[in-house]
Parts: structure tokens; C-alpha cells; sequence
């Protein structure tokens, strides 16, 4: 019975382990209002690991996307499983573009989201989040308080 329970307390000790090395350290963003915890995406290697292999994504997260300089920057789908809304912000904190609901694609091939204005910021939210909060191109959105942590 005691190397039982030696057993069970040596998993939960590794299992608590390993869960906490994934620590997120989230950045606060309000929008219209309403609080948002954001992970940033600012190397290359986040960027292209991005909200892949999620399950699911609470309604008050999601990632932003910090890129050098304004280019078009197109995203795609593949390997994601949540719809997401992918936001387009250009070096003014000025929403440029929306793509609503962007479907997770299962394919080999995926297409890409190409925005039809240059951007130097991308904020991917829960799908249908930008239509619930009224979020609209032209909009602002002021992150400076993220921006300067960097």
C-alpha cells in the first residue's frame, strides 16, 4: 500500500512539473472596454508556432504578433483548431483589416489570409470575438504599455 502511494505522489510531483514549465506570462490589453490576456508572439519561432495545436481558447485571451516593421502579413489555418478572429493593426495601433472566423483547415494545403493594408501588428482572438465587442477597421487599439515591456 505505501509504494502505491509512493507512486501516486511521484506522478502528481511530475505532473505539476512539467504543466508549470509551460507558464504563459500574459500581457494585459483592453479593447472597447472589455480586459484581454495576451501571449506575445515576438521571434520568429512563436510567430510561426502561433495558436497551433490548441484545443480550445478562452474568451478573454489571445496573441499578439509583433513584427519589425509594417509589411502584408499573410496567416493561415493549418494545424489550428479554433476559429479565430485575426486582426491587422498597422504601426499607428489602427485596425486595418479583420478576417471574422477563421476556420480551422485540416487539409495539407491551407490558403492564406492575405489583409489588404500593411500591418506591423496581428492580434488572433476567440472567433466572433471582434463582432460581439464591436471592434471595426479604423478602430485604435493602444498596446503601448506592451510595447514598451519589449
Amino acid at each position: 500500500m505505501g509504494s502505491h502511494l509512493l507512486k501516486i505522489y511521484l506522478l502528481f510531483i511530475i505532473s505539476s512539473t512539467l504543466i508549470s514549465c509551460k507558464h504563459i506570462n500574459y500581457q494585459k490589453l483592453y479593447i472597447n472596454g472589455k480586459l484581454y490576456y495576451l501571449e506575445l508572439a515576438v521571434t520568429p519561432e512563436q510567430r510561426l508556432q502561433g495558436l497551433m495545436f490548441r484545443n480550445n481558447l478562452e474568451e478573454n485571451r489571445g496573441m499578439l504578433f509583433i513584427f519589425e516593421e509594417e509589411d502584408i502579413y499573410p496567416f493561415w489555418m493549418k494545424n489550428t483548431f479554433i476559429p479565430l478572429d485575426i486582426i491587422w493593426i498597422n504601426e499607428d495601433r489602427e485596425v486595418v483589416f479583420i478576417k471574422h472566423s477563421a476556420q480551422p483547415c485540416k487539409e495539407e494545403r491551407c490558403p492564406s489570409i492575405y489583409p489588404d493594408k500593411k500591418a506591423r501588428f496581428v492580434l488572433e482572438l476567440k472567433g466572433g470575438t471582434a463582432k460581439k465587442i464591436g471592434l471595426n477597421s479604423g478602430d485604435k487599439i493602444d498596446f503601448t504599455n506592451i510595447i514598451n515591456l519589449l
